[in-house]
C-alpha cells in the first residue's frame, strides 16, 4: 500500500511502464516551448538564462527598506520584491485609526509619491524588475511607482515587473479586500488595459495560489482554485471590450513550492498544462504567449518553525529545488528567521546565497526539465491534473469563481485540508522536525529584528507636512475627477494618476472610490 501525496492522491512504491497510470516515459511528451507546455514554457529554459532571483523586503519606512534593496542588489539579486505594511494594503494613510500599532510591521508604509521617490532612490528602475505584493490598492502603487519613474527621467515602456493585483484570492484566503467584487473586478481590467496602453512590459496581475496553499489548500486545490480566479479575470476583461490576445500575454501567476518536492514539481507541470488548454480550448487565445503560464514562486512560509529555526535552511533549500525542478520563472527564498520576525540582514542574504547555489554551483541549468519522462512524476502529474480539473469543473458549474466564493465553496475546502494536516502532526502522523520529533531541550536565542513603533508618529508628520504644502484646489479638483470616473464606466487609472500627481495619498484617494463603490462585508459576519 504506497503513501498518500498532499492532495490526497496515490504515491506508489514503484513506477513502471504501465503501472499504475499507464504512463510510458518513451511517448510523445512534446518539447520545452512547445503547446501545452508541460515540460517548461520556452525552449531552452535555464540553458539560455537562470530564473530571475527575487527577494522579498519591506518593512519599516521607506528609506529603510531603500537600504535594504541596495543590500540586496550589490549582493546579486536580480529583481525587487516590495512587501508593503498591512495599513498600505487596506489603502489606509498612517496617520488613520485603523493604521494604529501596524504602520511599517509586515512591510514598508508608503502613503505618497514622496514615500514611494525615497523607496526607490538610486535604484534604477529602467533595468530593475520589481515585483509589488499589493492587491486592492494595486493600482494605486504601480501609478505611484510610474510618476516616480518618470520624475527619474525613465520612461513607462521602459519599466518591468509585476503588481499582484489578485483581488479574488484575498475573499478566500487572506482578507486585504476593500471593496466589493465587481468594482474590484472592473478596477483589475481598467488595470488591464491602462497597462495594455501605457506599460508594455508590465504584468498587471498575478494570480495568486501561495496565500491559498498558506491558509491549508493542498497542492490540487492550490491551482485549481487559481486557474478558476485566473478565467474569472479573462473573462473580466473580456466584457471590458479587451481582445484575449492583447492582454493575456501578459498575465502572470504566484505559487508556493512545499518540502514535497516531488508532487510539486508535478503540481507545476500540471498547472502550465491546464491553463494552455483552458486558454485556447475555452478562450480562443492564438498566440502562444497567450497560453504560457508564466509563474514566480516562493517559499512555503507556513512551513517555517519558529523551534530550531536553523533548519529551515534545509527546508527552503528543497522548495527551492522543487520550484525549479518545476520551472518557475522567478524565485524568492524565504529567511531561516521569518517564523520568528522579520528578516534579519544575514538571513536575509542566506536565503539569496542558496538561489546562487542552486543557479552557479549545480547542473540544474544544464538541461530543460530534467524530470521529463520519469515514471513517478509524470504519473504524479496526471494525478493533480485530474484531481484539479475536476475541482474547476464544480466551480464552474457553480458559476464561476465570484459565485462559488459567494457560496463559500473555496473556503471551505481549504479549511478542511488545514484541518486534516494539523490533526495528523497533532497526532505525529506527520513529522515536523523539531516540532513533534526530534526535539532540542536546548534552543538557541535569535534576537529578531523588531521595527520602531516610532516610525507611525514619524509617518503622520511627514503626512500633514504634505498635506499643509500641496495646492489644495488642485487636489480637490482631481479627488472629484476620480469619483466622476469610478460613478462612470471611464477608466478609473487616468484620474487617479492625476489625483496621485497632484500629491493624494493612498488613503485618500482609497477613500475616494470607497465613497462610491462602498466596502466589501462578508456574508458570514
Amino acid at each position: 500500500m504506497g503513501r498518500q501525496s498532499e492532495s490526497g492522491l496515490p504515491v506508489e512504491p514503484v513506477y513502471g511502464p504501465g503501472q499504475p497510470t499507464g504512463f510510458d516515459p518513451a511517448a510523445q511528451l512534446g518539447s520545452p516551448g512547445e503547446f501545452p507546455f508541460t515540460r517548461g514554457i520556452y525552449p531552452g529554459m535555464y540553458t539560455t538564462r537562470p530564473w530571475t532571483i527575487r527577494q522579498y523586503a519591506g518593512f519599516a519606512t521607506a528609506r529603510e527598506s531603500n537600504e535594504r534593496y541596495h543590500q540586496l542588489i550589490a549582493a546579486g539579486t536580480t529583481g525587487l520584491s516590495v512587501a508593503f505594511d498591512l495599513p498600505t494594503q487596506m489603502g489606509y494613510d498612517s496617520d488613520a485609526p485603523a493604521a494604529h500599532g501596524e504602520v511599517g510591521k509586515v512591510g514598508v508604509a508608503i502613503d505618497s509619491m514622496a514615500d514611494m521617490s525615497a523607496l526607490l532612490d538610486r535604484i534604477p528602475l529602467g533595468q530593475v524588475s520589481t515585483s509589488m505584493t499589493i492587491n486592492a490598492p494595486a493600482a494605486v502603487l504601480l501609478l505611484l511607482y510610474q510618476l516616480v519613474a518618470e520624475g527619474q527621467g525613465v520612461a513607462p515602456s521602459a519599466l518591468s515587473g509585476t503588481i499582484q493585483n489578485d483581488i479574488l484570492k484575498e475573499y478566500i484566503a487572506r482578507g486585504t479586500y476593500i471593496y466589493p467584487p465587481e468594482p474590484s473586478l472592473r478596477l483589475v481590467a481598467d488595470t488591464f488595459a491602462y497597462c495594455g496602453r501605457e506599460l508594455p512590459r508590465w504584468h498587471p496581475i498575478s494570480i495568486s495560489g501561495y496565500h491559498m496553499a498558506e491558509a491549508g489548500a493542498t497542492p490540487a486545490q492550490e491551482i485549481a482554485f487559481t486557474l478558476a480566479n485566473g478565467k474569472e479575470y479573462v473573462r473580466a476583461a473580456l466584457r471590458a471590450g479587451l481582445a484575449v490576445d492583447d492582454f493575456a500575454p501578459r498575465l502572470s501567476f504566484f505559487f508556493v513550492a512545499r518540502t514535497t518536492l516531488l508532487e510539486e514539481v508535478a503540481k507545476f507541470r500540471a498547472a502550465r498544462r491546464m491553463w494552455a488548454r483552458i486558454m485556447r480550448e475555452e478562450f480562443g487565445a492564438a498566440d502562444p504567449r497567450s497560453q504560457m503560464l508564466r509563474f514566480h514562486t516562493q517559499t512555503a512560509g507556513v512551513q517555517l518553525t519558529a523551534q530550531q529555526p536553523e533548519v529551515n535552511l534545509a527546508r527552503v533549500t528543497v522548495q527551492a529545488l522543487a520550484a525549479v525542478l518545476g520551472g518557475t520563472q522567478s524565485l524568492h527564498t524565504n529567511a531561516y528567521d521569518e517564523a520568528i520576525a522579520l528578516p534579519s540582514e544575514r538571513a536575509a542574504r542566506l536565503a539569496l546565497r542558496t538561489q546562487q547555489v542552486l543557479a552557479h554551483e549545480t547542473d540544474l541549468t544544464a538541461t530543460a526539465d530534467p524530470f521529463a519522462g520519469s515514471y513517478a512524476v509524470e504519473s504524479m502529474t496526471d494525478d493533480v491534473e485530474s484531481a484539479a480539473t475536476e475541482l474547476v469543473t464544480a466551480i464552474d458549474e457553480m458559476g464561476g469563481a465570484v459565485a462559488a466564493i459567494e457560496q463559500g465553496f473555496q473556503k471551505g475546502e481549504i479549511e478542511l485540508a488545514a484541518y486534516r494536516v494539523a490533526r495528523q502532526i497533532d497526532a505525529g502522523e506527520r513529522v515536523v522536525v523539531g516540532v513533534n520529533k526530534f526535539i532540542s531541550e536546548a534552543e538557541a536565542s535569535y534576537p529578531p529584528l523588531r521595527v520602531d513603533p516610532a516610525i507611525e508618529e514619524e509617518q503622520a508628520k511627514r503626512l500633514a507636512r504634505l498635506r499643509a504644502a500641496r495646492d489644495s484646489d488642485e487636489w480637490r479638483l482631481r479627488i472629484d475627477d476620480l469619483k466622476r470616473a469610478a460613478e462612470s464606466k471611464e477608466n478609473v487609472l487616468v484620474p487617479l494618476r492625476g489625483a496621485l500627481a497632484a500629491q493624494a495619498t493612498v488613503g485618500e484617494v482609497c477613500d475616494a472610490l470607497r465613497d462610491v463603490w462602498g466596502t466589501y462585508r462578508p456574508p458570514d459576519i
